[in-house]
């Protein structure tokens, strides 16, 4: 009869385990709900952001009602226009350094791109102005190279006859004949 109560005890044993499962379980909802929770406020003030509640971000969300559609249309793939490698005595900082860089234009279409040929020589001189009026520590950082993209831009369009844009706004009235400029390498020594 000894034996009789000891397998009472392994049922009982085996109920913590179900109850820690349980409990496991709870944990793992709590923390999921906890996640979509935190995933929808931010998802939320991103979106307060964008649209942004005051004057300036309704004058903001007209703004690209005015500028032209620049969605990609997958029917035509783009047409870009590779330029000869620029190699550049940067402006004097702490030394002598020098820039590496190649260039292509992401133009409108082919038409485009064989047009900026006769204009090439005027396109280069702008460009090398341009590069070797920077400091190394302005085209070092991710958000000067985009600046620097932003003014090729400018200077090759307006080469082109397509003036540059106020300053502080970016709504074009018209596409310009060159979309963007890129940069396929960037060194600089």
């Amino acid at each position: 009869m000894a034996k009789a109560p000891a397998k009472p005890e392994a049922p009982e044993g085996d109920a913590p385990p179900k109850k820690g499962g349980k409990m496991l379980m709870i944990i793992i909802i709590a923390v999921v709900v906890l996640l979509i929770i935190v995933a929808g406020a931010i998802g939320a003030l991103v979106l307060m952001k964008k649209g942004g509640g005051d004057a300036e971000g309704k004058a903001n969300a007209e703004a690209p009602a005015a500028a032209p559609s620049t969605a990609v249309d997958l029917s035509k793939p783009p047409v870009f226009a590779a330029l000869d490698t620029f190699t550049v005595n940067l402006r004097r900082e702490e030394g002598d350094h020098y820039l590496q860089a190649v260039i292509a234009l992401r133009v409108a279409d082919q038409k485009t791109a064989d047009a900026l040929k006769g204009f090439m020589p005027e396109i280069r001189h702008r460009i090398n102005l341009l590069l070797s009026s920077k400091l190394p520590s302005e085209v070092q950082t991710t958000e000067g190279r985009e600046t620097l993209a932003m003014e090729i831009l400018d200077s090759v369009n307006e080469s082109l006859g397509f003036p540059p844009p106020p300053p502080g706004t970016r709504v074009l009235t018209a596409a310009p004949p060159v979309q963007s400029v890129l940069f396929n390498s960037f060194i600089i020594q």
